[in-house]
């Protein structure tokens, strides 16, 4: 890939920098997932006192939608590399200082453990539906290490999530990516979006309650994150204050971003969250059963996080290449 300095460049040859596309937003949007995800499914894990283990599998689906999301998203950063077929010479060596390697293996290594957390949380009486005997195996001895499993899956997650990041924060060329806070904003969005795809899949009440309540802070956290990400660009140099323009711009040409930057908020969410705060609680267990409607409050913010999420790095990938290039 190519980096364009900001000075330096014909502003009539090169008026915009164009490096990514929509592929590279869905492949953001579902490694996040897939990261928050899976953190999220492995606090369920290890927040559960110390039983046998074959007791302990929860969110048993979470594992597999981590591991569909990024198997689907991975391929959409490769097609838009153009050669997506020569991609296997990243796996002929290890460059500890390039970021496309690191990603390339660890994405891989993401999978690798996504596939062993599948096993792991098959709940026992699911494994006879595994067709080979050597599957069953492999399900019996990861659900005796699902501790273990679950801790290095959190960690791989916590990875990806910040990976997204700085994957855009690495190119100093673009003053809106070229932000310290962007992988934190990526990391907690992915935790967020991870947490809201818990609430929409769980089936106990319960389970659904206690993943809101998470997000609850992680959307407080992204709000406060956002601030300071645009902060710190309006108190940069030139350059870095006129990347942020187009979500403070209400022309016929930024109206889009003004817009995506509202919903970004996710103030309608953060109030159903909140109003779910009202419910009696005590000693961890919710008194009374929870209504359809309550149920559905849940279900809806979840979704619209999910969108907020998508339109977040949508917003981000696109307007960081609307920076004019200087003349000089």
């Amino acid at each position: 890939m190519i980096e364009i300095s900001i000075t330096g460049t014909n502003a009539i040859t090169f008026p915009y920098l164009e490096v990514w596309d929509w592929r590279i937003v869905v492949y953001l949007f579902l490694g996040g997932l897939s990261a928050g995800t899976l953190v999220m499914c492995s606090i369920a894990n290890l927040r559960i006192p110390k039983q046998p283990v074959e007791e302990l599998a929860q969110c048993f689906k979470a594992p597999f939608i981590a591991f569909v999301s990024l198997a689907i998203g991975a391929p959409f950063i490769l097609l838009d590399l153009g050669r997506p077929f020569n991609s296997f010479w990243l796996f002929l060596t290890f460059q500890p200082l390039s970021l496309m390697s690191w990603g390339a293996w660890g994405v891989a290594a993401v999978l690798l453990g996504n596939v062993f957390y599948m096993f792991a949380v098959i709940p026992p009486d699911k494994r006879n539906l595994l067709k080979f005997a050597f599957f069953v195996k492999v399900a019996q001895w990861a659900a005796s290490k699902m501790r273990t499993i679950a801790k290095i899956n959190f960690a791989l997650g916590i990875f990806l999530g910040i990976y997204t990041g700085v994957l855009l924060s690495s190119f100093s060329a673009i003053p809106l990516w070229n932000n310290a806070t962007l992988p934190i904003l990526f990391l907690v969005s992915a935790l967020s979006s991870g947490a809201a795809m818990i609430v929409i899949i769980a089936h106990k009440p319960e389970i659904k309650f206690l993943f809101t309540k998470i997000d609850i802070w992680l959307i407080v956290a992204e709000l406060v994150v956002i601030l300071l990400f645009f902060y710190g660009l309006y108190t940069s140099t030139a350059p870095y204050k006129k990347a942020i323009e187009p979500f403070f711009s209400l022309t016929s040409e930024h109206f889009i971003f003004s817009m995506a930057l509202i919903a970004i908020f996710l103030l309608l969410p953060l109030a159903l969250r909140i109003k779910l705060g009202e419910l009696k609680e005590f000693e961890g267990e919710v008194h009374g059963e929870f209504t359809k409607h309550q149920i559905f409050r849940m279900n809806f913010a979840a979704i619209l996080v999910l969108t907020g999420t998508l339109i977040l790095r949508a917003a981000i990938v696109y307007a960081g290449q609307l920076t004019k290039l200087s003349s000089y």
